[in-house]
């Protein structure tokens, strides 16, 4: 025992010290002569000297103590971190008359153990700042109320591929997106940063959800990434239509909660994950009453080991459902309170977590609607029925301007589109949105006129009114459509005018200075749509 590395001591039932070797001189400074007959609590700092009596305790129960970490104190007062292995001496008729205890120094290993938690630490942080720094923050959207949670997983690099977005799209449309690139990782986190950045980009063009899955399939594809799955589900909000548009691609059903009704899965056709290939996608529209509340989320917040996915599906919509009342709590408190729901214990999933909320939008005050032929003579048609609409709903201040851009959108469509053309007005409490569709399969786009040319003025004089405009295509027709103020306030009015595969934008407070947005849109449907912010003027 003399020749060990390891301190090797004995000691009696009351914790006196009967043995101490050379290696226990070595590690904790005191020789034999000093220790011998005193104490064990000497070796032990103040605040573990009660731990001394708890293990006498179980060796005078002829227990044996193994590989217990615990500090102790060298005679310079230095403290160790060191492995203690006890065992109890037994007389030869078994009574248990004292106990030995082997004590190795583990203060490198420690300080390895430190270094590699700090470095996972830091590590941890840098993938998750990356992770963050691709999903983006989503923009606040002007009339759709949203809450959202994100937790990243608490094992692992606690890295994934969830990812949600709100893409503004023109004329009271918002684009809601989220997905889940399955795996962990920064490979996941790198994926689901370019699908996000491709996703957004599409959405933009005004592109119909199935369309929109068809194309991020095809970039899954390029992304030469072996067998990568991604679901994902991409919903097209309006708040002058009663229905939803969603595409889902493989992703887990979203929750309809709306108060004083069930809630209930958004119908959607059932579709298979991006990156499998040769899919053909199909998307479905679903009525959501205005008010209700969209509920999206990942498989981290409803999966676990043991349990099956119906009962935390029943599990997730009873929790939706018991906030879903006459006098709901706002979206915020509701996500909080969903997530303590499924996810009680914050520290203890290996999954990332991803919640969205999404309010659809209250119904217009009012709508009207009327169908035009590509003759001259619907120009003033349209012209009037603007203004007759204008008239009924005191939004007069804006609406020399209005007529004057629909003139010349109208003008374009008869001149250049196929018919019918339809022209649909409707109205918010502070918006009038005016949306005109024709069947044409061509974009409308500005070009630069010669001096000596009669037309290819008109969308520039629309593009210089505007504050902002852009394409989107849809299924049916090329439809265009355009939003303004009407708040009955002297000055605050703003008017919005539509063109064929046109929509003008209008509202809030005074614009200022010009913001284009151009681009030819991809040709994915028959039906482009254009939106334009129109700045107010005269003030």
């Amino acid at each position: 025992m003399e020749s060990s590395q390891d301190a090797i001591l004995a000691k009696t039932l009351d914790g006196h010290i009967t043995y101490w070797n050379t290696a226990a001189q070595r590690m904790y400074g005191y020789s034999a002569g000093e220790v011998m007959g005193r104490h064990i609590a000497l070796l032990a700092p103040s605040d573990h000297r009660e731990e001394i009596a708890v293990l006498l305790a179980r060796l005078r129960r002829g227990e044996k103590v193994e590989h217990f970490e615990t500090l102790r104190v060298t005679r310079d007062g230095a403290l160790l971190d060191v492995d203690v292995t006890m065992w109890p001496r037994r007389a030869p008729d078994g009574t248990v008359i004292g106990a030995c205890a082997i004590v190795r120094d583990i203060g490198d290993r420690k300080r390895a153990e430190a270094e590699l938690t700090a470095l996972y630490e830091q590590q941890r942080h840098v993938a998750l700042t990356l992770q963050r720094s691709l999903m983006g923050t989503p923009p606040a959207v002007p009339g759709l109320v949203t809450a959202s949670r994100y937790r990243p997983a608490t094992q692992g690099a606690g890295v994934g591929g969830d990812w949600f977005d709100l893409i503004p799209l023109g004329a009271g449309r918002v684009g809601v997106l989220i997905g889940d690139v399955m795996g962990r990782g920064l490979e996941a986190a790198a994926v689901m940063g370019q699908l996000r950045s491709a996703a957004h980009a599409l959405a933009k063009t005004g592109m119909q959800p199935r369309r929109l899955m068809q194309a991020l399939d095809a970039c899954v594809a390029d992304l030469d990434v072996p067998d990568q799955l991604v679901t994902c589900c991409y919903l097209v909000v309006a708040a002058d239509e009663a229905e939803v548009t969603l595409c889902s691609a493989g992703h887990l059903p979203v929750l309809v909660a709306a108060p004083g009704d069930e809630v209930r899965p958004l119908p959607a056709p059932v579709n298979a994950p991006l990156g499998v290939g040769d899919v053909l996608y199909e998307q479905s529209s679903a009525a959501v009453p205005p008010g209700a509340t969209l509920v999206l989320y990942t498989d981290g917040l409803i999966e676990s080991p043991g349990c099956d996915i119906e009962d935390s599906l029943a599990a997730l919509a009873a929790a939706c459902g018991a906030l879903a009342t006459a006098e709901p709590p706002g979206l915020d408190a509701m996500a909080d309170r969903i997530l303590s729901a499924l996810r009680p214990d914050a520290d203890g999933h290996d999954d990332d977590v991803t919640l969205l909320l999404a309010q659809r939008p209250a119904a217009p005050l009012a709508s009207v609607t009327t169908t035009l032929s590509t003759r001259p003579g619907s120009v003033p048609e349209g012209r009037a029925f603007l203004s007759t609409a204008l008239a009924a709903w005191d939004c007069q201040a804006k609406a020399d301007d209005a007529r004057l851009l629909v003139s010349e959108l109208l003008a374009n469509a008869v001149q250049h589109a196929q018919g019918p053309v339809t022209l649909h007005l409707c109205r918010t409490a502070a918006e009038l949105t005016v949306e005109v569709g024709d069947g044409s399969p061509h974009l409308p786009e500005p070009r630069r006129a010669g001096e000596d040319e009669e037309s290819g003025r008109g969308l520039n004089l629309v593009r210089v009114l505007a504050d902002s405009w852009g394409v989107r295509p849809t299924d049916e027709e090329r439809r265009s459509g355009s939003r303004c103020g009407c708040e009955r306030r002297p000055g605050c009015h703003r008017v919005v005018t539509v063109a064929p595969g046109a929509v003008v934008v209008a509202r809030g407070q005074r614009s200022q200075g010009l913001r284009l947005t151009k681009g030819r849109l991809a040709h994915t449907s028959r039906v482009p749509r254009w939106h334009r912010r129109l700045p107010p003027r005269g003030r």
